[in-house]
């Protein structure tokens, strides 16, 4: 009956886990925070103790509900990167609403169900909350946290979201999923800039969807051109997962793909002051990165991108408001602008430019 609801309200895959994490993933997490491959992501550290357990975030808790919603597309994530004058987006955020708001109503509608039928008490859980969902969907038979140390499931492959209730209710346990990853290293060998360090190992300091998403100041200079014109996530070792031959495209109409964030022209998003970024992103994932850090990531797409004419776009940012846009358009047009033309602007430009990372990147 459980599994009946929980489809009826959108999801594709359920089970059942027992309010713990295991050995191996409180180690693993342990590891990444002590060598700080979390990078800006303090709020991981500060709250370690509560993801490492979920007993200790809810000590009543007897049972986790894990539910899997599919996003999966019906066209290669990848193939977007050959069009250098286009933003590559992750396809979980070209959707025109936050998958966060998606989950989170049908958890709870799942959770009323549940409290109507059995009693108990429930909390629910998307991915902002301090819990290791990957751990204890592998937990509950939703799949296997692979190499990429995202989770892989049989029958929808590297896309599905994740959610969690936790009830006071003694439900019986699936069976944790079984890791088949075997000798595949497709998801390692995929990354763009090398972010693993060994498998099921990742440093978020170098993996692209922190840089674009979380990272707060200039992308380190040795990751920028490895970043080609993925300005918001990447898919890259997602998508190269060989089970994902057994992947669906995803049956939730609010997931779907919106048309002018599938392939959006490089020049079009340079123009957004906050305002238009806000009207344009105001229901999706992408809000919670802010203007500055998302022009900050068209600015390196564009410098990626060999586009002389995209150059007009990038000198208009060397006078913005914020330095971060700032110093990303300057190293832009280095790498856009022969050795003439920018030293040219940087004559121009210089001696009135006080933020220090602005000063390094018109020096470098």
């Amino acid at each position: 009956m459980l599994a009946d609801a929980a489809r009826g309200h959108g999801f594709d895959a359920i089970g059942i886990a027992p309010p713990q994490t295991s050995p191996q993933a409180r180690e693993r997490f342990a590891q990444f925070l002590a060598a700080g491959e979390h990078g800006d992501m303090h709020w991981l550290a500060e709250r370690a103790a509560w993801r490492s357990d979920p007993a200790a975030l809810w000590p009543q808790a007897r049972a986790v509900i894990m539910l899997g919603m599919n996003y999966g597309r019906d066209f290669d994530p990848r193939a977007i990167l050959d069009d250098k004058d286009r933003a590559a987006i992750s396809v979980y955020a070209q959707s025109d609403t936050d998958y966060h708001d998606v989950i989170k109503k049908r958890l709870k509608a799942v959770a009323r169900w549940l409290i109507a039928t059995a009693g108990g008490e429930v909390k629910v859980f998307v991915d902002t909350a301090p819990v290791m969902e990957k751990p204890l969907a592998q937990a509950a038979g939703l799949g296997w946290q692979g190499k990429h140390t995202n989770l892989v499931s049989r029958e929808f492959g590297s896309w599905l979201f994740l959610g969690a209730i936790f009830t006071t209710l003694d439900l019986p346990f699936d069976t944790p999923g079984e890791d088949t990853c075997g000798s595949c290293r497709a998801c390692l060998d995929s990354c763009p800039t090398d972010a693993f360090t060994a498998p099921y190992q990742l440093d978020a300091r170098r993996c692209i969807s922190y840089l674009t998403i979380e990272h707060q100041g200039p992308i380190p200079r040795d990751l920028r051109t490895r970043m080609g014109n993925r300005i918001y996530g990447c898919d890259d070792c997602l998508a190269a997962c060989p089970w994902n031959k057994f992947a669906k495209t995803g049956r939730e109409a609010k997931l779907a793909a919106r048309d002018t964030l599938r392939a959006p022209p490089l020049s079009e998003l340079a123009k957004l002051d906050d305002a238009a970024f806000r009207a344009l992103f105001a229901r999706t994932a992408i809000k919670r990165t802010g203007r500055d850090r998302f022009v900050r990531n068209v600015l390196i797409a564009i410098g990626n991108s060999g586009d002389q004419s995209l150059a007009a776009e990038a000198e208009r940012l060397i006078d913005d408001a914020a330095p971060l846009v700032r110093g990303a358009a300057v190293w832009a047009l280095s790498r856009l602008l022969s050795p003439d033309e920018f030293h040219a602007l940087r004559t121009n430009h210089i001696v009135r430019e006080s933020d220090p990372d602005v000063l390094t990147e018109w020096a470098a």
